[in-house]
Order: C-alpha cells, then sequence, then structure tokens
C-alpha cells in the first residue's frame, strides 16, 4: 500500500523524458503521493505546436520556447506560492533544462530512462494522444542526456510505476 509523504519544504519535480517515457503516469503517482498539483506539460502546448504534431511534423526550438516558457512561469508561480508540485516535461535538451532550472531553487529533476523498443512500443498503443509514433526518432534525435554536473535523479522506468515513484521518493529524501 502506498502512502502520502510528509513535505516539510517546498519542492517542484519536473518529470522529464522523451514520448512514451512515462511522464504522465509517473508524474501522476508522484503527485499523489507528494498530495500536491500536477501539471500535464502538454496542456502547456500552444495549439500551434499540437497541430504541428499532429501533422507529423517535428518541434523546433523556436516552438518549443513559448511552451518552454509556460511551464517555466508555472514554475514561478507555485514558487511564489512556495507550493509543492509536479510538472513533466520531455525537457529533451539542456538549454531547455537550464530554462526550467534557472533562478527556481526548488527544482528537481527527474529523467525517465527507457530502452529505445520500449518507448517505441508504448507510443505506438496510446490512444487518443496527438503525438504520432513516427516523432519518437526525432525526439531520441534531439534528446541530450543529462550530465552528471545537472544533478538529475536518473530512474530505470521499465520497472512498475509505484516501484519506479517510491525509488524516486526515496532519492528526494523522503
Amino acid at each position: 500500500m502506498t502512502h502520502t509523504v510528509a513535505v516539510t519544504r517546498p519542492l517542484i519535480v519536473l518529470v522529464m523524458g522523451v514520448s512514451g517515457s512515462g511522464k504522465t503516469t509517473i508524474g501522476t503517482l508522484l503527485a499523489k503521493r507528494l498530495g500536491c498539483v500536477y501539471a500535464e506539460a502538454d496542456s502547456f502546448h500552444p495549439q500551434a505546436n499540437i497541430d504541428k504534431m499532429h501533422a507529423g511534423q517535428p518541434l523546433t526550438d523556436a516552438d518549443r520556447q513559448p511552451w518552454l516558457a509556460a511551464i517555466a512561469q508555472w514554475i514561478d508561480t507555485c514558487e511564489e506560492a512556495a507550493e509543492t508540485a509536479v510538472v513533466t516535461c520531455s525537457a529533451l535538451k539542456r538549454s531547455y533544462r537550464d530554462l526550467l532550472r534557472s533562478g527556481h531553487r526548488t527544482v528537481r529533476v527527474v529523467f525517465l530512462g527507457n530502452p529505445p523498443e520500449v518507448l517505441a512500443q508504448r507510443v505506438l498503443h496510446r490512444e487518443g494522444h496527438f503525438f504520432p509514433a513516427d516523432l519518437l526518432t526525432t525526439q531520441l534525435a534531439a534528446l541530450e542526456p543529462p550530465a552528471p554536473d545537472e544533478h538529475v535523479i536518473v530512474v530505470d522506468n521499465t520497472r512498475p510505476p509505484t516501484t519506479v515513484v517510491d525509488d524516486i521518493l526515496s532519492r528526494l529524501g523522503f
């Protein structure tokens, strides 16, 4: 049985990974365990980005800037309110992660690692999502895995979700 952990300090957990990595599943469970608000990165995309991805076109850095800015603003709001929160974001490049962490002292980043074949199966079998399976290769090509100096928590997300969340919480000090 899982239980809610006692959070004694404000914390923003950014759950990152490519499409199909399990961000929504892990982010939702993590927020539930932390007893906090959860934000899905897809809800921050401007409609033009959603339309572009739905049409099978990969996003460019320029396309991602308003999306990343909106997530960073959401993080600002949570920090200003001294709230604990969980937000998902692919955060494919170090520059994206740097932007999301910049000036945010409570942000901890968690990278969900998965083998490409697992990702492909997850994306292929996902229903009702605007991200087509053939765009996964573009995300994998754009991914800059976190470097050691970024102090990102890297977890194997091929395990059961509750095990992954327990691992994340333990590594966050809970």
